[in-house]
């Protein structure tokens, strides 16, 4: 393992190493078009709906109070947190799926993975200096953007992956946290805003026994379904705290704060970072109920066929005509397998701009 081949050596700064990176992370371009990106529903549909940016700012924010309770680096989680969506292609996961197929049915069969594509945009897709590619972040910070909280071994990894990273290993403790953090911002969000959008009622959510207790946490303070805002407020919040603290409470006690476990803790061990068994499953059968009543609505999926629609069609243009990338795509062409070049194009895209860009070559697409 060589923790610092991808790290350039700088000039004095007055910010710990993390710090840097999630400033670092901020000002790039990559972080500024999620707030075009879609979370769950498209971005034009509202002002209210989370993108990929709030969800970002979102996860951050409970990333950094669990580890700050811990005695762990906030900066790290923080750094992390607001990486971990960057690879994310318009239109969500569909957008990622449909691009991961165009590349595979021409041959490519390394395909699409966002989780990958978050590493190569903070690693090399990011132009920043003058003599290396990417942001320059620290080994810890990369590694949690790969990695998540469980050891990443992947075909289409290249070989500098693995002289580089301990594949066998899990990330950082602040890494795990994040990826705890990441599934309970999701979870209460995602339900705030389809019960905002009249997608799912809370009616549907009593089947789950995870909801039915922060129902009734909600009831208990005299808010009523009549006060539909304040209901849906006092919900999501009730959900959040609940899996914090439960996350706290099941965690403490599992690792040394003092301790540094990048790349320590062997794939074979035992998560330090989670929820009881019992809160593992009600978790599960919630998300279950989501992707049935919430992910999979009619007009969710509408829209996202049409976003598959976008994806596919830009492909095939690029493909056709690779004259339409811009400068610095097209100047990579040289450099790198056409296919690549253009999926890195259309990952970039935020949902207003892929819309845009596939109305300009075919009409008009809602």
């Amino acid at each position: 393992m060589k923790a610092n081949d991808r790290f350039h050596e700088i000039d004095k700064d007055f910010r710990n190493p993390y710090a840097r990176d999630r400033d670092r992370v901020i000002h790039s371009g990559s972080f500024r078009k999620l707030e075009y990106k879609t979370q769950v529903f498209l971005n034009h549909e509202g002002d209210f709906f989370r993108t990929r940016l709030t969800h970002s700012i979102e996860v951050s924010q409970i990333a950094r109070s669990i580890t700050s309770h811990f005695g762990l680096n906030e900066s790290l989680a923080e750094a992390i947190a607001l990486s971990h969506d960057l690879g994310h292609t318009p239109f969500g996961h569909v957008g990622g799926d449909t691009l991961d197929t165009c590349l595979k049915k021409d041959g490519f069969k390394n395909g699409f993975e966002h989780n990958f594509q978050s590493f190569r945009v903070v690693s090399s897709l990011e132009k920043r200096y003058n003599g290396f590619d990417g942001l320059n972040l620290t080994f810890a910070t990369l590694e949690g953007i790969l990695k998540h909280s469980y050891p990443y071994k992947k075909s289409f990894l290249p070989p500098s992956i693995h002289e580089q990273f301990n594949l066998d290993t899990h990330p950082s403790i602040e890494a795990m946290i994040v990826d705890r953090a990441d599934e309970i911002a999701y979870m209460s969000h995602d339900i705030d805003d389809g019960v905002n959008s009249g997608f799912i009622r809370f009616e549907d959510l009593k089947s789950s026994e995870l909801a039915r207790e922060i129902l009734q946490k909600v009831e208990e303070e005299g808010i009523t379904e009549e006060n539909s805002e304040m209901f849906r407020y006092r919900f999501s919040s009730h959900l959040i705290n609940h899996l914090v603290y439960s996350l706290l409470e099941y965690s403490q006690g599992k690792f040394d704060a003092k301790e540094i476990y990048c790349a320590s803790i062997d794939a074979q061990e035992n998560l330090p970072i989670g929820f009881e068994p019992s809160l593992e499953t009600k978790i599960k059968k919630l998300k279950k109920l989501l992707f049935e009543k919430l992910y999979q609505h009619k007009n969710i999926t509408r829209r996202m066929y049409a976003g598959k629609k976008a994806v596919e069609g830009i492909y095939k243009g690029l493909m056709d005509e690779d004259k339409m990338l811009p400068k610095f795509y097209y100047e990579q062409l040289s450099k790198r397998a056409k296919h690549r070049v253009v999926a890195d194009y259309i990952a970039s895209m935020s949902d207003r701009y892929a819309l845009s860009f596939y109305n300009e070559m075919y009409g008009k697409l809602k």
